[in-house]
């Protein structure tokens, strides 16, 4: 066992032995494995080594810039915690800054600093069982992002856990898996912006404002995640702006205030997206599409208990859209031949609950006795035409979740 000798020197600093010291004295290839307790950071390496610290071993930033700073290849960081970094947004202070490729960060747990991880330009890095959170003092505005990809490609950011951090981002970013991850609370549990490419699987994101956000990003593949409880006024599961060739599979997406979100989707010519295989259940809106969009093709979905199962701005429908043996709780059709197929179309109309679509303010009164009146009234003797906002020509007739 290791006794540390705490100083204090006039300004009230404590001195903490150099883990920098540690890092010039090893050699390319060496194994660092120091004895317990607290070391002083900032830390940069430049050689390929491997750090362990045997879940014994704290590095202290100071405040000062990134905790580690990786500015080569073939780095390993595992079994360590490192706190205390600086707090400059410009400057992107992290607690393990990236700036290589086919590095290793694993089992690492970052607390207290701004950024978690943070890869620029960096190729082939595997970023694994890390546990992630930012300045706890922060406001969430002001907290960093828990990993944040800027150019890199083809990494693997895998069976994290993170909590009290602003965002995952990805931007300009490509052929990246992000997979196991669990984020609770925070704003954007992942945002890709200019990425194409990504693999987005098996993740857990509850609590946040936006489950998973898709901007100008083609040919992302979202699947097997399970996203819940992005409540407020920017409240989403999955959105996607501008997007091209995604493909939404078999997500779990409950509790939002929008379930599925689509604006301007799919943007490039001759493409479409994939939204297949989703449940998508007590959601305010379960498919909200900001303007009578097309391209999408929505297949073998389960909407169910939504209070509004398709909303479109702009006063405008849904039709446009490949609708096709989706289930939906409120059809009221038959299945004589009993092949679990409505013998019916599905089709959705706007009625009076189009007035707080159209008019946002009168949202405050959707659900009221007086708007619940009038929306039965005009179902009941229309005295206006009722916009058709969907049919599904084929719908499914039983509820897949008690097949």
């Amino acid at each position: 066992m290791v006794i540390l000798c705490f100083v204090v020197n006039t300004t009230n600093a404590i001195q903490l032995p150099s883990f920098q010291k540690l890092i010039d004295n090893a050699q390319k290839g060496d194994v660092i494995s120091p004895k317990a307790g607290r070391y002083a950071g900032p830390v940069v390496i430049t050689k390929s080594i491997t750090i362990d610290g045997r879940n014994k071993v704290i590095i202290d930033g100071g405040g000062k810039g990134s905790v580690i700073h990786i500015k080569t290849d073939g780095v390993t960081i595992k079994n360590i915690r490192l706190t205390n970094s600086g707090e400059s947004h410009n400057d992107l202070d992290s607690g393990v800054m990236v700036r290589g490729n086919f590095n290793v960060i694993k089992n690492v747990v970052i607390d207290e600093c701004l950024f978690g991880i943070d890869l620029g330009q960096a190729k082939n890095n595997i970023i694994k069982r890390n546990k992630i959170s930012s300045k706890s003092a922060n406001s969430l505005g002001m907290k960093g992002d828990s990993i944040r990809l800027w150019y890199s490609f083809d990494n693997q950011i895998k069976d994290n856990i993170i909590t009290g951090a602003r965002d995952m981002v990805v931007w300009y970013s490509k052929g990246n898996v992000i997979s196991g991850n669990k984020t609770t609370g925070g704003r954007y549990s992942l945002h890709f912006m200019y990425a194409q490419e990504n693999l987005v699987e098996n993740n857990y994101y509850v609590g946040g404002s936006v489950g998973i956000f898709l901007m100008y990003s083609d040919s992302v593949t979202i699947k097997n995640n399970y996203i819940a409880n992005s409540q407020g006024v920017t409240g989403m599961g999955i959105g996607i702006k501008e997007t091209s060739d995604s493909k939404i599979i078999g997500n779990k997406i409950l509790y939002c205030a929008t379930g599925l979100f689509s604006d301007n989707s799919p943007f490039q010519p001759d493409t479409f997206n994939i939204v297949k295989d989703n449940l998508i259940a007590f959601n305010g809106v379960g498919f909200l599409f900001h303007s009578p969009w097309w391209g999408n093709k929505i297949s073998n979905n389960i909407f169910k208990s939504n209070i509004n199962q398709v909303m479109v701005n702009g006063n405008g429908g849904a039709t446009k859209n490949e609708w096709d043996g989706n289930y939906w709780d409120d059809y009221q059709g038959f299945d004589n031949n009993n092949d679990n197929i409505g013998d019916t179309p599905y089709e959705l109309y706007s009625y009076a609950d189009r007035i707080w679509a159209d008019v946002p303010m009168a949202k405050f009164f959707k659900a009221t006795p007086v708007l619940e009146v009038l929306d039965f009234l005009e179902r009941l003797a229309p005295f206006s035409e009722p916009r058709l906002l969907l049919r599904d020509k084929k719908p499914f007739k039983k509820d897949k979740t008690k097949l």
